[in-house]
């Protein structure tokens, strides 16, 4: 069972799509926000969750303490289940300090290409089998919407080679979790 693992939606069980994705399992989410907690990035941010699936990589943010996140996710289906999921953090939150959850069933690159909105934290968990070039597509799309201190989460399979991280972003490091790894990395202007 997929679940919300800290914050004020702790314990909270998310509906997950019987088929097409690959939900981040509890141990790695908890250790990909153990390092986002320890630099001090969820709070306040302004996050973007590509390839959302469940959505629970951006509704963990938010119930740590984001404060605007983004799920972006093709699938009409796993779509309307981020807001199934949405709805039961956001009736968990804080009345007073709510965080701000959107929703869009959109494929990424048409997402990226549209937006005019910049993002502090963004998680790329797309399926193992996306190309590598489309993966590389997205994050040249993405690194004119970050912001000077952001922070990009890339999962991957462990059998998956590093990112092509283009011009606009530098891999900061990797850690593996069995068949998962995780890159992070950061705009290049940041990494002076």
């Amino acid at each position: 069972m997929t679940r919300i693992v800290a914050g004020f939606a702790g314990s909270l069980p998310l509906a997950v799509p019987k088929t097409g994705t690959r939900p981040t399992s509890d141990r790695v989410r908890e250790a990909i926000f153990s390092a986002l907690d320890a630099r001090d990035v969820v709070r306040g941010a302004r996050v973007l969750d590509l390839y959302a699936g469940s959505g629970a990589l951006g509704l963990e943010a938010a119930s740590r303490g984001a404060r605007i996140v983004t799920l972006v996710e093709n699938s009409f289906g796993a779509a309307q289940l981020c807001r199934k999921n949405t709805d039961a953090v956001l009736r968990a939150a804080p009345k007073k300090n709510a965080p701000k959850i959107k929703v869009t069933s959109q494929a990424v690159q048409s997402f990226l290409a549209a937006t005019g909105e910049g993002f502090d934290l963004v998680f790329l968990d797309p399926p193992y089998d996306l190309p590598e070039i489309e993966l590389g597509h997205n994050l040249a799309a993405l690194a004119p919407l970050l912001d000077a201190d952001a922070l990009v989460v890339v999962e991957r399979s462990s059998r998956s080679p590093e990112p092509a991280w283009g011009p606009g972003l530098e891999s900061e490091r990797r850690k593996d979790y069995g068949d998962t790894t995780v890159w992070y990395a950061a705009p290049v202007a940041a990494q002076a």
